[in-house]
């Protein structure tokens, strides 16, 4: 992981330090801002492996962030972990439908923020060089090693969680998935707080699909499934 750029958006430079200089010891590179906007320029400009990023922060606050990032194609696909201060689950749970992969709360050990962080890294990294076979329902095509989904002949631009979501439940069709199974499985945590994150990435995956968001089928009560 010696090439893995992670940029740190937080305001406290204590806190900066302590994450740059653990983050370096495990050979990782790091870059850093310490308010909303230079973090926002920064991460649309150099494109980091992945984002640590505060909630709390001058000018643009992290979750307004996390949103322009995951609006712009370039940006869409940067993992996020987000930093939160205790008392605060409905940052967290805003953060996680806007996209972010994963947040942690202050204060925090860092040895639970880069294992955290490795483990984001490994979901993100390269595909086995096995090839998958595409995925093809009716008009939909799903090509997990390219990572594209069409629509008829149209491509349909998906973030990594939306792409990472269609593709687990259309790879086990007919086979239900409660909300707390796929935050697991596709998010990669367990969050002990209702959250509607599921939800919301499924409304936008059956907008984005159009016609074929017909596959995508609400179990109410229950979850969802691929049909």
């Amino acid at each position: 992981m010696d090439m893995v750029n992670i940029l740190i958006i937080e305001d406290e430079k204590d806190i900066v330090e302590a994450i740059e200089y653990n983050l370096k010891k495990e050979g990782f590179k790091v870059s850093h801002a310490y308010d909303g906007p230079t973090g926002l320029k920064l991460a649309k400009d150099k494109i980091p492996d992945l984002i640590l990023l505060d909630l709390m922060l001058p000018d643009i606050s992290g979750l307004d962030i996390c949103k322009s990032l995951k609006k712009e194609t370039r940006t869409a696909n940067i993992p996020i972990i987000i930093l939160t201060a205790k008392g605060t689950e409905a940052d967290k749970i805003v953060g996680l439908e806007l996209g972010a992969d994963d947040y942690i709360t202050k204060p925090f050990s860092m040895k639970e923020l880069i294992t955290r962080i490795r483990t984001i890294l490994r979901r993100y990294g390269p595909a086995e060089k096995t090839s998958e076979k595409i995925l093809k329902f009716d008009d939909l095509e799903i090509n997990p090693d390219r990572h594209e989904v069409k629509v008829g002949t149209k491509n349909v631009e998906l973030t990594a969680k939306e792409f990472a979501l269609l593709e687990h439940l259309a790879k086990n069709p007919g086979r239900i998935y409660r909300r707390e199974g796929l935050l697991d499985t596709v998010w990669g945590i367990e969050v002990a707080i209702e959250t509607r994150t599921v939800d919301v990435h499924i409304l936008r995956l059956r907008e984005k699909l159009g016609k074929a968001g017909k596959h995508l089928q609400t179990l109410r009560g229950v979850g969802y499934k691929f049909v």
